[in-house]
Order: C-alpha cells, then structure tokens, then sequence
C-alpha cells in the first residue's frame, strides 16, 4: 500500500507555568487521543509558515514560532481515513497567560477537537488515554534544555 506523504508543523505551546497544551480528539470508532495543536504544511509553506498558521488557527495566538526543536516520520491514519507517512516538524513556544480561540478551527476541527488542556509534565506518562507523540515529556526536556 502506498503511503501519502504529508509534511506537518507541531507546535509544542507552553504556558507560563511550563505547561504543554493538548487537543483531545474524538473521532467515530478510534479511541480518544490528545495531541499538540499543529496539521499539515500547505503547498508552497514552510514548516516555520505552517507553525504560525496552524497556531494561529488552533489558538488563537500569532506568535512567531521559532527554530525547529525536533523531527520525526511516522505512519499512521488520518481521520478522513487516508494512510500517510508524516514528516514532523516541532517548534516550541512560550506564550504568557492567554485565552484560547478556536474559531478559526476547520469543521473537521470542531467535530474532533472539542476540549484542550494544558498538561503538567508529571501527568503525561500516566495519562489513561494515549497522547502523541508518546514521548512528549522527553521532546520538551530536550527541547527546552536546547532552547532556553
């Protein structure tokens, strides 16, 4: 079966107490799962251009997102069901104290986006539902340890 590539820009949204943000997403038959906020890179984008769009869109907040802070391909399934092997690109921001604004969020993102958090960093190993990427507590310590 052949894979769709799809470059992606995540975005690894602090706060100012060092809590990461997550969406929840709920979609048909798949177990609920929570992930940064962050999609796909649009034709003739930049990944550091998709970061800011997609923060923009997702929160609300049109920060410049800085250096790229991790990479990494995966395979999985997007929700319209389509088999993709994403290039992912992460970028860490600091945003002070701010209300979140989902109205520039997609349909598709407010069917499966209904709820966020932000999450302390000693809650994510032991979180009942998955969160991706799975090992979200290692890529913050490294990236805040490179990008101080």
């Amino acid at each position: 079966m052949t894979l769709a590539e799809r470059p992606a820009a995540r975005i690894l949204l602090l706060d100012d107490h060092g809590r990461v943000l997550l969406f929840r997403f709920t979609a048909g038959d798949r177990p609920a799962f929570w992930a940064t906020p962050g999609g796909a890179v649009d034709p003739g984008e930049s990944f550091a251009e998709a970061a800011r769009r997609e923060l923009r869109e997702e929160t609300g907040l049109d920060l410049e997102c800085g250096a790229e802070v991790h990479a990494r391909t995966v395979k999985f399934t997007t929700l319209e069901d389509v088999r993709v092997i994403a290039d992912e690109r992460y970028f860490l921001v600091r945003a002070g104290a701010f209300t979140l604004d989902t109205s520039a969020h997609t349909e598709l993102e407010r069917r499966v986006m209904q709820t966020h958090r932000w999450f302390e960093r000693a809650e994510l190993a032991a979180w009942p539902e998955t969160i991706f990427p799975e090992d979200l507590a290692g890529i913050l310590a490294l990236a805040e340890a490179e990008h101080a």
